[in-house]
């Protein structure tokens, strides 16, 4: 069940999508189209810099993410992906504080961030359950197909002894992701659903991440999207 949430995919698929830009009016129009320009240029600059930086991840060239998402910054401050990604460096290395700082600031450009929800819900779901309940309820509120979301509302609601509550999370998680059956506890699951095989670890074969220290960053997890 512990997979990292990289990232990767989110960022993608935002430079696939790259939508228009809202252009402030300008009398003159000279200026006005060089704002578009400076404006057209630096988005361009952006989905490079964040496909360079997804590369150096994939590659483990850490150092040099880390800088290619802070340069999108100096560009674009409010860069919600190269926020998330900085979280998701400094979560698989402990940073938490840092961790919260990086989700904070993808959350405050946008507040249904599904991705940066989850995995602040998870820096979270050891120390503060109620708080990180939220955070996992507003994710799926954002994205209700977020299996694993679910699932991670079901582990926090059994830990608080709610557990017709999360019952019902765990059936959620299942029905949208049936492979996530065989890692709900014994006492959650359906009647008729086998436990896992034997041999078979419940870990997850898509893991990219080392060992943990820290649960917050050996949950997070990619989005079911």
């Amino acid at each position: 069940m512990r997979r990292i949430w990289t990232g990767v995919g989110a960022a993608l698929a935002l430079a696939a999508g790259a939508g228009l830009w809202a252009v402030t009016t300008d009398p003159d129009p000279a200026s006005q189209d060089a704002a578009f320009d400076n404006l057209n240029g630096n988005r361009l600059k952006t989905d490079a810099l964040l496909e360079s930086g997804l590369l150096q991840v994939r590659y483990q060239d850490i150092p040099h993410a880390k800088a290619t998402f802070e340069r999108v910054l100096e560009l674009d401050p409010k860069n919600k992906l190269a926020w998330y990604n900085l979280g998701v460096l400094a979560q698989n290395e402990g940073r938490r504080t840092d961790a919260h700082k990086a989700y904070d600031a993808a959350l405050k450009t946008d507040p249904s961030y599904t991705s940066a929800l989850f995995n602040k819900a998870l820096l979270l779901k050891t120390n503060d359950p109620d708080k990180a309940l939220a955070l996992l309820r507003r994710a799926v509120a954002a994205d209700p197909k977020a299996s694993t979301a679910h699932f991670h509302i079901g582990e926090t609601l059994a830990l608080k002894g709610r557990d017709e509550q999360a019952r019902d999370a765990y059936r959620r998680a299942v029905e949208l992701d049936t492979s996530l059956r065989s890692q709900v506890p014994e006492p959650y699951r359906e009647p008729g659903d086998a436990g896992p095989p034997p041999a078979e670890s419940a870990e997850s074969a898509e893991s990219a991440e080392s060992a943990e220290s820290d649960e917050s960053a050996e949950n997070s997890e990619t989005p079911e999207r």
